[in-house]
């Protein structure tokens, strides 16, 4: 387009050179002057000149070709129009000086295809800034020509003579820019001309006109007259009725459409009333299947503990029955410190002493008949373990099993020792039992299967002489252990190795063997107490169980409830959640009563049974610096509720986080998940103090005291 325009220019510019050599002829008149044109204009002052006018301060460049015969003031409407600012604010000066607005670029200097420079500001900067877009106004192309041969070319950027119209665009909610959609930059396709004027201000104006019309037929009616009798049976006596004004049907019109509007707003009010009584039972509903749910679950930890204080059967089962008997014990301590002074308190005391030793006598003698039951079961689950099959599963999913020899093996054996401990069987069949036990350990040399054939051939002698079988009963147990001590040696059932506690091979114990401090035995690390928080005290899990009976008698398992709970929420809401399964009981326990004080957030529940912990942001993974101890009721609520506590609250919140925390920051396989900026400020904030220890101490001091 450029292009073209300065074709146009250079053929306009040899035209007038053209005919200025064609009329200035010599010796003619006019040939001294310039020839007048019919607007009363010479032809030089039509020629066009390049002007560069420079945008002062912003330093931008605008080249516009104008005549030379142009004025300031028409130089200034044009360039307010292009840069959209009124013409009165610009100023155009020359090599510093303002010029007149009256002056023509002639006037200045200008000459046809001559470059000139101009300096434009605005009077009024702030309101009426001069701004120009940063295209230049020339750019340079390099083309190809038809030879072959690259040319540049000066192209020069026209600016568009029209507002580019909106339409329409988006705002980034976030940034708040607002982006438009790209209009046409070039001019629409004219439509071709058909002759007739299509668009025209009388079609789109109403023409009114009044005219009367009349009916070209004429219509007769009939009526009784002389010699014409028309019959009226079928006529009607057709009465006007009341006029109806605008208003009145219009008013009329409006009733009825308000009566038609309550109706339906009354169906509609029904139907949303129903919406909610329906939301409503079915909200009761459900919070009456959780408190059921609840209930029941209350009544069964209920009769759960009952069952377990009537009938222990588990380390956990004894600990919460001694745990019983400490709270007894303090008590009845505490009433008879109120109560009574002197020798009568003394008293009392030995007297209940009396009573607690007799009660943690009966504790340890069901204990060990607990223990002699579980015995059977211990062995003959080890056994079985020893036996079973390889398993895996195919790809198809189907569960495959596999015997190797070893397995064969371990099968054998199990079932030779269940024989061998069978209680009644008859002489003939106890004597085949012992050939084949016989036999077997045979096989193998050593002092354990001698011991074992001397006594099996003792009993076989005894059996001949027809001694009884209870007197028998301790030779038997005695063929019975050393068997089962014959099948936990891996020479003689390999299938056992990886069943057995203390490996075989010695370089395995070389650095997992540690000192107990208490029973001085070298355990391995599996026999110390694993828990996240555990101080390296040097005391073995019987030492610390054994320490636990005869010290504290804390139970532990409200505390492994939460965390089982707490493990499988997590793991329903992240797979990949490593956390919980790295905290132990003794480590929720420090988090339930240093760090939360035993009590819920909400209501302060202090019953353990019915807390449970659950993330205080619900889109980060549990914590103890992102976790909140509830109840089971609350629970429902807080998941409910998202950032609707009070700003009291949530410090109170944060504050236990931040103790937390810092506990936890001081283990290394818990500070690896910790932030190590918190870490820092944390650290230059509070200051740790074992708590644990110190109430531990001091409950110490004073049952020693009290006893």
């Amino acid at each position: 387009m450029s292009e073209q325009r300065e074709e146009e220019e250079q053929e306009l510019t040899e035209e007038g050179e053209d005919d200025t050599a064609t009329n200035s002829q010599p010796g003619e008149p006019g040939n001294d002057g310039e020839e007048v044109q019919a607007d009363g204009s010479t032809p030089g002052e039509s020629a066009l000149s390049p002007v560069k006018v420079v945008l002062v301060p912003e330093g931008h460049v605008m080249t516009v070709a104008f005549a030379i015969g142009l004025s300031i003031q028409e130089l200034k409407f044009h360039l307010a129009a292009e840069l959209r600012v009124p013409a009165e604010v610009l100023q155009i000066s020359l090599d510093g000086r303002v010029v007149e607005e009256k002056q023509s670029l002639m006037e200045l200097g200008v000459r046809p295809h001559s470059s000139t420079r101009l300096e434009m500001s605005s009077i009024d900067p702030t309101a009426h800034p001069l701004q120009h877009d940063d295209m230049p106004d020339v750019i340079t192309v390099r083309v190809q020509t038809d030879d072959g041969v690259f040319q540049e070319v000066v192209v020069e950027i026209e600016r568009p003579r029209q507002q580019k119209a909106f339409r329409g665009g988006y705002r980034h909610r976030l940034t708040g820019v607002e982006y438009h959609h790209a209009a046409v930059q070039t001019w629409p396709k004219r439509r071709p001309d058909r002759g007739v004027v299509v668009v025209s201000r009388d079609t789109q104006t109403v023409e009114l006109k009044s005219q009367t019309q009349q009916c070209p037929v004429n219509v007769s009616t009939q009526m009784t007259g002389i010699g014409c009798y028309v019959s009226c049976t079928n006529d009607r006596l057709v009465a006007p009725g009341n006029y109806i004004t605008a208003e009145e049907y219009h008013n009329r019109r409006l009733r009825a459409v308000i009566c038609l509007q309550s109706f339906a707003r009354r169906w509609l009010a029904q139907q949303a009333v129903d919406h909610l009584r329906r939301e409503r039972d079915r909200r009761l509903a459900w919070l009456e299947l959780q408190e059921r749910r609840r209930r029941e679950e209350k009544e069964e930890q209920l009769r759960d503990r009952r069952q377990r204080w009537l009938s222990p059967q588990r380390r956990e089962d004894f600990n919460l029955l001694y745990h019983a008997l400490e709270k007894w014990r303090c008590e009845e301590e505490q009433q008879i410190n109120s109560s009574m002074r002197g020798a009568e308190r003394k008293a009392a005391l030995c007297l209940l002493l009396q009573q607690e030793t007799k009660l943690i006598a009966a504790i340890g003698r069901h204990r060990i008949a607990v223990q002699n039951n579980n015995y059977d079961k211990t062995i003959r689950n080890f056994l079985d373990k020893s036996a079973a099959p390889h398993r895996w599963r195919a790809a198809d999913g189907r569960l495959l099993e596999m015997d190797s020899q070893h397995t064969v093996r371990a099968r054998e054996l199990r079932d030779l020792y269940n024989d061998v401990s069978l209680p009644d069987v008859g002489q003939e069949q106890r004597l085949d039992i012992l050939m084949i036990l016989k036999h077997t350990v045979m096989e193998h040399e050593c002092q354990l299967t001698r011991d074992i054939v001397d006594l099996i051939d003792r009993e076989v002698d005894l059996m001949t002489r027809g001694v009884k079988a209870a007197s028998l009963e301790g030779l038997r147990k005695r063929i019975s252990t050393l068997l089962l001590q014959y099948i936990k040696t891996p020479a003689f059932n390999p299938e056992v190795a990886k069943l057995l506690k203390v490996p075989q091979n010695s370089s395995q114990l070389k650095n997992d063997m540690f000192l107990c401090r208490s029973c001085h035995r070298y355990l391995r690390s599996a026999n110390f107490s694993p828990a996240a928080s555990a101080r390296v005290s040097g005391q073995c899990r019987d030492c610390v169980r054994l320490d636990n009976i005869a010290r504290s008698r804390d139970d532990f398992t409200c505390y492994k409830n939460i965390l089982s709970r707490l493990r499988a929420d997590e793991q329903r809401l992240n797979e990949d959640a490593k956390i919980p399964f790295l905290l132990q009981a003794e480590d929720v326990r420090y988090l339930v009563e240093v760090v939360w004080a035993s009590r819920s957030a909400f209501h302060a529940s202090s019953d353990l049974y019915n807390l449970v912990f659950v993330r205080w942001e619900h889109r980060r993974d549990w914590s103890p610096w992102n976790c909140i101890l509830l109840s089971k009721e609350e629970m429902s609520a807080h998941l409910e509720v998202q950032d609707a506590y009070e700003a009291t609250f949530i410090c109170r919140i944060e504050h236990k986080h931040m103790l937390a925390r810092r506990h936890f920051s001081q283990i290394p396989v818990m500070a690896e998940y910790l932030d190590s900026q918190l870490t820092a400020t944390l650290g230059n904030q509070l200051v740790s103090k074992h708590i644990t220890m110190t109430v531990k101490h001091a409950t110490d001091s004073t049952s020693d005291s009290a006893r």
